[in-house]
């Protein structure tokens, strides 16, 4: 140890000043004990007293902290989660991810970003696990919702524009690394996967947002090519800082995240969260034991000072708590609910209503008056004041203008109505987190220490009495049943198709009135064969504190419903990809999604970005900039109305001589143009998306590449040759 020990705070002052973050670290590092190193390399909670606590629904109350060192007055983190907003709040629940992919607007998704971030800090939190970004492989996966879509460039873009935005207030942390995309079997899947889909497919997302400097990386439960994620040296030294060069601290998965306390240090994981566990009672002993060298965990913690020293920042300021859920973040999350509506068929113009014209609407459906913000897991906000379908309907018809029932109770009502509203969809019983009681209780027994622990036990916390599978009272919301700590049951779907009785509402429906829109709640794809018998199709996702309001805007025409797919529906669940949610092994390959599709030769029932405004566009006149850099595109407004779309590029090799997908997402943008106008859009390549990986390097093809521009995958608008790699 240092004879003259440094601060936290001397560090800070010596980096604003122009000091290496890394560099103070070591010095801040080689004055601690080891003990206090120790400290570093878990959460700061004892096991069985937290245990106890998030059982009881503590998750969702307060922060869970970790490396902290009052000593030398190290902050450590404060762990809240946030992928839709703060989940320890009664804050601002915003449309689930997936919805937000739909918007394929960075811009407003970094506007997101800021606002959750600032909850959150407000709240108490430093450090959020809110930038979920798996690809979504198969649409059944229970925690599609926490992600944007299946394509990585996609998915890496909008991720990026959250850390811009959660970064001005929080340090962010990007999950689950890697090839999380199976929830029932998460703790006992082992993916295979081969060089050249792991890195052209499943980490490119991954590598952007480390690029544009996210603090941390949180590993996977699943295993990948036989080494759990937690253990994993590939995927966290040898890709993560080796390759890639990020530098940022990895932190586990919450209590499951490794297997082998000693291994996992070695491996490159800084801290095991969110309680002091497994590396607890095995770290010191390996150290003493010579089975660990002390140099490796000093590495491992200065990498969490040199972090925290970096976004030294976030420590220095905590808004006040008026900012949790105020109006302008609601004001934002209504924007953003109807900016993500997809409109997937609009017969003969029927959407927008005239209000004013519209006297009788008939709102139909189970889920029409019920709060449905999604997952009832990690990343569940629990919001008291949600604005239901029904609530908007009525505060934009009026209430006596408005009748509600869950199924066809009167014939007459439904085919008197001037507009019927059909909800259907899902709720976090039907996909979401999925907790594994028989498969926890399993791993318990190698992972959690005895109950009766000198210093993890009960000691100096709840008893063992106090461990019920019940939540507490105030945790219990009135579908919940004995969900645990009120997490819901959640996980992978079983069928991509509506319930029996969602499918027979909607025929019922559509047999009296063709006046019928069908809104559906959701997380990601669903099937739906019943599309063409009703005058419009809407999908709202889990629409947030504000999605009955956002429902008006765009039943109306207030707002236009801008979402397009960030994923292919399919006309046949078989055309997918295979999916076993309780497979103990699986292997990824090259191709899923649009991808999987187009190699088939199957036509989707709802291609990657299908969907449609209130306005329609024409594309014309693409040019490459001189370098191929970008391409420029002209959009026409052929309507009366001002509006949106979204124009995409997406690029193929011609002849190529390796399996890859026939077209490729490389760019998008949303552009805005008014009635009648036309303007011109210059839009990014993302030429690395077609590079080659063989043999731990990259390999640009040479040949001829094609670029097709359209508003959606398949629709060839415009074409332009380039060539590359000769």
């Amino acid at each position: 140890m240092s004879e003259l020990v440094r601060s936290f705070a001397d560090s800070v002052q010596r980096v604003r000043a122009g000091a290496d973050p890394r560099s103070e670290a070591a010095e801040l590092v080689a004055g601690l004990t080891l003990a206090e190193k120790l400290d570093c390399l878990d959460g700061d909670t004892p096991f069985w007293p937290g245990i106890a606590d998030m059982t009881q629904g503590g998750y969702y109350r307060h922060t869970w902290p970790a490396a902290a060192v009052d000593r030398l007055g190290i902050p450590g983190i404060e762990f809240a989660d946030g992928p839709r907003g703060a989940v320890i709040a009664d804050g601002t629940a915003f449309p689930v991810s997936m919805a937000r992919g739909a918007l394929f607007d960075p811009a407003l998704e970094e506007r997101v970003g800021d606002a959750i971030g600032l909850e959150l800090r407000a709240s108490g939190a430093t450090f959020t696990g809110a930038v979920c970004m798996n690809l979504l492989r198969h649409p059944a996966w229970g925690r599609a919702q926490e992600t944007y879509g299946e394509d990585p460039h996609h998915v890496g873009r909008m991720a990026a524009a959250l850390t811009r935005g959660l970064q001005r207030h929080v340090l962010a942390c990007m999950k689950h690394f890697a090839l999380n995309s199976m929830e029932n079997a998460r703790f006992t899947v082992d993916v295979s996967v081969d060089e050249r889909a792991l890195h052209e497919v499943y980490l490119p997302h991954f590598r952007h947002v480390a690029d544009v400097g996210v603090a941390s990386v949180m590993s996977a439960y699943n295993s990948v090519n036989g080494e759990w994620c937690g253990e994993n040296e590939t995927l966290l030294t040898e890709i993560l800082r080796d390759e890639w060069g990020w530098d940022g601290f990895v932190v586990s998965d919450f209590i499951f995240g490794l297997r082998d306390a000693v291994k996992s240090v070695r491996a490159g994981l800084d801290i095991e969260m969110p309680f002091r566990q497994h590396r607890f009672m095995h770290v010191g002993d390996a150290i003493e034991s010579g089975e660990l060298d002390e140099a490796v965990v000093d590495r491992s913690v200065e990498r969490t000072v040199a972090t925290l020293l970096r976004f030294a920042d976030v420590f220095d300021h905590q808004p006040s708590v008026d900012v949790v859920g105020a109006v302008p973040h609601r004001a934002l999350a209504r924007e953003v609910a109807s900016a993500s509506t997809v409109m997937l068929s609009n017969v003969a113009g029927m959407l927008p209503v005239e209000g004013s014209s519209t006297k009788r609407v008939a709102v139909l459906g189970r889920l029409a008056n019920r709060p449905n913000l999604g997952d009832g897991g990690s990343s569940d906000v629990k919001s008291t004041t949600v604005v239901t379908p029904l609530d908007g309907l009525r505060e934009e018809f009026g209430a006596s203008r408005v009748t509600h029932s869950d199924v066809i109770d009167d014939a007459s009502v439904v085919s008197s109505a001037d507009l019927v509203v059909v909800v259907v969809g899902y709720t976090k019983h039907d996909e979401g987190e999925y907790i594994d009681n028989a498969g926890t209780l399993a791993l318990a027994g190698d992972l959690f220490p005895p109950m009766d622990h000198p210093e993890l036990g009960f000691q100096a916390g709840p008893t063992p009495e106090t461990l019920s599978p019940e939540p507490a009272a105030d945790e219990i919301e009135p579908d919940d049943g004995a969900a645990v700590g009120g997490m819901s049951p959640g996980g992978d779907r079983v069928s991509l198709r509506l319930s029996d009785d969602d499918e027979a509402l909607i025929a019922a429906a559509a047999a009296l009135s063709d006046r019928v829109v069908v809104v559906v709640q959701c997380g990601s794809a669903v099937m739906m064969p019943w599309a063409s018998s009703v005058g419009a199709v809407l999908v709202t996702w889990y629409s947030g504190v504000e999605g009955g309001h956002a429902l008006a805007d765009v039943l109306v025409g207030r707002s236009e419903p801008a979402g397009r797919l960030p994923f292919a529906v399919p006309a046949d669940e078989a055309h997918l990809v295979h999916f076993d949610k309780d497979a103990t092994e699986e292997t990824y390959g090259l191709l899923h999604g649009q991808w999987h599709l187009d190699a088939e030769g199957h036509v989707a029932q709802f291609p990657f970005g299908a969907g449609e405004g209130y306005a329609s566009f024409e594309l014309s006149v693409a040019a490459l900039s001189g370098d191929a850099s970008s391409v420029s595109v002209e959009v026409r407004n052929t309507s009366e109305r001002d509006g949106s779309t979204v124009v995409f590029v997406f690029a193929g090799v011609d002849e190529s001589s390796v399996e890859r997908p026939q077209r490729r997402l490389v760019g998008f943008q949303r552009v805005v143009v008014a009635a009648g106008a036309t303007r011109s859009v210059t839009i990014d390549i993302d030429w690395q998306q077609l590079d080659v990986r063989r043999d731990g390097v990259w390999w640009t093809e040479p040949g001829r590449y094609l670029l097709s521009i359209g508003q959606r995958a398949g629709d060839v608008g415009i074409e332009v040759l380039a060539d590359r790699g000769r």
